[in-house]
């Protein structure tokens, strides 16, 4: 880090996952990046202060402990509120960025200064394990009703097939760059989600107005999931609810009736009939009470 201005501020969320953030950070470092940058660490509610620790092997690091647990927008938020860089890089607390990572992030920069339509880049998102897996290699737009889509290159080796950037409905969370000019205009991440979806509901909001790409040129590790589980009762409550909670935000008209309809009378049933035959009582109670939370939050004010 240089004392010119931040060309970009890293901000990353940890909650109790200590040893991952470390790593990120550490692979930040690593990179030795030749461009003015900060990197920003909002500790979300973990069980202990992790930041004061961060802080201590990691001290020209910014950012706070948090007591309360604000969620993934909430946390993000938060960072925003002290960034200060040009292009803001959210990253999970549990990627990596490559060794070259230099070039890769100053590609994704040369995007937005080529196009002033850009609003926000995703790169090429590998697994951790196994090497050479990818995760995301951008995605298909969801479909209006069922909500459904393909992530594309989704647990296919990397054979260099996907190595072409494109415009894409969506941003990944677990990397996005977005221009703080960008956010400005379009405003910071809705906390109502608090897990899952906030990504899809910011970046349909971007892309009223801008771009959205897949830059295949650059990339990151993600180790996926190490925070709620892979699948996690607590994750089946926040994916049924945001699901309902995004479909009235982001339909309208008969589309939002029949996508509301769908989730709830063919989607969840479905799902807790599968839960029902493979013993997973607490799945069960957290698709109901995840679709109940979902039908009260359609009643508050300005949710759409």
């Amino acid at each position: 880090m240089t004392s010119e201005p931040y060309k970009i501020s890293f901000i990353t969320v940890n909650y109790n996952g200590l040893a991952d953030t470390i790593s990120l950070l550490e692979s930040i470092l690593n990179a030795r990046l030749s461009f003015a940058y900060e990197v920003i660490v909002i500790d979300n509610g973990s069980l202990k202060d992790e930041y004061s620790l961060i802080k201590r092997q990691f001290p020209n690091i910014k950012g706070y402990y948090n007591r309360m647990n604000l969620g993934f927008a909430g946390g993000n938020n938060l960072g925003l509120e002290i960034a200060t860089g040009e292009f803001i890089y959210f990253l999970n607390n549990d990627t990596l960025l490559p060794e070259n990572a230099d070039s890769e992030i100053l590609g994704m920069l040369e995007v937005f200064a080529l196009d002033s339509q850009v609003g926000g880049i995703s790169p090429k998102i590998m697994y951790y394990q196994p090497k050479g897996m990818i995760q995301f290699a951008g995605c298909t737009p969801l479909t209006s009703i069922t909500l459904r889509n393909k992530q594309i290159g989704y647990r296919e080796m990397d054979k260099g097939q996907y190595d072409t950037s494109m415009e894409i409905p969506y941003l990944h969370g677990a990397a996005m760059v977005v221009p703080k000019r960008t956010i400005r205009e379009i405003g910071m991440m809705s906390e109502l989600f608090f897990l899952y979806y906030e990504e899809l509901d910011w970046s349909c909001r971007i892309n009223k107005k801008y771009k959205l790409v897949y830059f295949a040129a650059a990339h990151i590790y993600h180790k996926e999931s190490a925070s709620t589980g892979q699948d996690s009762p607590l994750k089946t409550f926040y994916l049924t609810r945001n699901r309902l909670l995004f479909a009235y935000r982001n339909r309208s008209g008969m589309s939002r009736i029949l996508a509301v309809f769908y989730l709830i009378g063919i989607a969840n049933s479905t799902r807790l009939i599968k839960f029902v035959f493979s013993g997973m009582w607490r799945h069960i109670g957290a698709v109901c009470s995840g679709t109940w939370s979902g039908i009260k939050l359609f009643s508050k004010k300005n949710l759409s």
